[in-house]
């Protein structure tokens, strides 16, 4: 929710916190998946930061189409500096959660610190969110900040989701979403937690669960296991953080697409994401 009234700027994040400030910010400082989503929405963040997963160096996985050129990195993890984001003369941070209103990759002092200079926007992204939670939310945070994508996205996002449905269903080859962790072990995505898997069984994809064993959003196998589950199309993390994929792990016959978990939250990148779907079961 948001409100612009004498030049005031205000709005209520995913916590159900409201942020303001006396005039709308132009200098923001966002978590690499924010500033991405931001961009799709033609706003170019001040600068960028990464989770306690990134490194020295922002991960162009995460990063949409967001150029890097230029851009200011905040670091990340135990590197990430939050007097360093206040001296760089950032005027609103925005970051996001996988529920609990708990800031992702960035420390609960910094946070607080932060806030107390500051407005902090934080968006969740998690399991509670659909899809098109998730990207409305970020929507109507541009929208606040003056930001909007070109109005024929939302029509090709349609048109992306309807081609995805005309050939999914039980006949359509099952897909895995994995985040490969080395050559012996693999970590495998639990389809109801992720908002753009659930998307993709919501337009009659079939997805392979892992076993219920392991954690609320991975089961860490072993590669054999992983085969034995019978992918003919699996989706593999890109992001920095995960191993490279050897496909002959996996057995024969099988497709690999690449897969960001972090998708940036806007019409343009799910349209991109419904399309390479598309593509492969066409293929």
């Amino acid at each position: 929710m948001t409100s612009e009234t004498s030049g005031a700027w205000q709005f209520t994040d995913s916590r159900g916190q409201l942020a303001s400030a006396a005039d709308r910010p132009t200098r923001i400082a966002a978590y690499l998946q924010a500033g991405a989503s931001l961009w799709d929405h033609g706003l170019r963040p001040h600068g960028i930061f990464g989770s306690h997963h990134d490194g020295p160096a922002p991960d162009p996985a995460k990063c949409g189409s967001l150029p890097l050129d230029g851009l200011t990195y905040f670091g990340a993890g135990a590197s990430l500096d939050p007097d360093g984001i206040l001296a760089s003369g950032a005027d609103l941070l925005v970051a996001v959660t996988y529920g609990g209103g708990a800031v992702y990759g960035m420390e609960p002092d910094a946070v607080k610190h932060l806030e107390e200079q500051i407005p902090v926007v934080v968006i969740d992204v998690g399991q509670s969110r659909s899809l098109a939670d998730v990207r409305e939310a970020f929507g109507a945070l541009a929208h606040s900040l003056g930001g909007a994508e070109p109005p024929e996205s939302a029509y090709q996002l349609a048109d992306a989701q309807a081609k995805l449905k005309s050939l999914a269903g039980p006949a359509a080859p099952p897909l895995l979403a994995l985040s490969p962790a080395s050559g012996t072990e693999v970590h495998l995505a639990r389809p109801h937690t992720w908002p753009d898997l659930r998307a993709l069984t919501a337009l009659g994809v079939p997805l392979l669960s892992p076993p219920p064993e392991g954690g609320a959003n991975w089961a860490t196998v072993d590669w054999p296991t992983a085969a034995a589950l019978g992918p003919r199309l699996v989706l593999a993390d890109v992001r920095a953080n995960a191993a490279l994929l050897d496909p002959a792990l996996l057995g024969d016959g099988v497709r690999i697409l690449p897969w960001n978990p972090e998708l940036p939250a806007s019409a343009t990148s799910h349209t991109l994401f419904y399309t390479g779907i598309t593509q492969a079961l066409q293929g």
